[in-house]
């Protein structure tokens, strides 16, 4: 009863700063903004995008979102060698010890996932979303399966760490490939237009928007789905492989 208490009294604290804090109200806009409003789908050199906050991340500080990428890059490599281990052990079988509906269900939404991450990440440069908020999302369906299963039913279903590894680097080279094309026709580094189609079959493309979002979707999915690999790692072959120190 004392803990409900306190925990009443902290939510109504928290609610109640949550109300005094609050933002004042933004009347009109500043001229910053009207300038991106105008210029994400407008004009010859826009990113052909009415997805406005998309144009900014990847065009008009594209070269800020690559530096961020590059630290979750780091970010991740520094977990895969805090886990790294040697040497190879077979694979278990991949056995479910929870009730039935869950496995089955597990399927059906980890398909869901997959699908509905793709979306967000192929839309990205017409509805709020894009490659990271999809990868994020991809990221949910391997890390289903390893709670309903294990690990093993990846690795036996062919996604190990090592091919995820090498797709978020795949992910990784094709991020740093769109920024250098620019290059090859006088243009500058992660320039978008008048480089890369704005449409293709009537569908706008954002020009390059659509494959930064596509090489980043890969490389976050792929990331997080090589540490949650390493996490889900029993901890007897953790030590056997000497992973860890007795």
């Amino acid at each position: 009863m004392k803990r409900l208490l306190s925990l009443l009294i902290l939510l109504g604290i928290i609610i109640g700063l949550a109300f005094y804090l609050s933002l004042p109200t933004q009347e009109g806009l500043r001229s910053l903004g009207e300038f991106y409003l105008e210029s994400s789908y407008f004009g010859d050199y826009s990113a052909k995008s009415p997805e406005v906050v998309t144009s900014i991340l990847w065009d008009y500080r594209g070269v800020d979102t690559l530096f961020e990428t590059a630290v979750f890059f780091l970010a991740i490599i520094g977990s895969l060698t805090i886990f790294r281990i040697e040497g190879k052990k077979e694979r278990a079988e991949a056995k479910s010890s929870l009730p039935l509906p869950v496995p089955v269900v597990t399927k059906f939404i980890a398909t869901l996932i997959l699908a509905i991450s793709a979306s967000i990440a192929l839309h990205g440069q017409l509805t709020p979303g894009g490659g990271f908020q999809g990868g994020v999302a991809l990221a949910v369906a391997p890390l289903l399966i390893i709670a309903a299963y294990s690990k093993y039913a990846l690795e036996n279903n062919g996604l190990d760490k090592t091919k995820a590894i090498i797709l978020r680097s795949i992910g990784l080279l094709g991020i740093a490939l769109i920024a250098l094309i620019p290059l090859l026709s006088g243009g500058h580094i992660m320039q978008n237009q008048p480089i890369f189609p704005a449409e293709a079959l009537g569908v706008p493309l954002g020009g390059s928007l659509i494959y930064y979002n596509i090489f980043e979707f890969l490389a976050v999915g792929a990331g997080f789905t090589a540490v949650f690999l390493l996490l889900a790692i029993p901890e007897e072959e953790f030590k056997e492989k000497g992973g860890a120190c007795e």
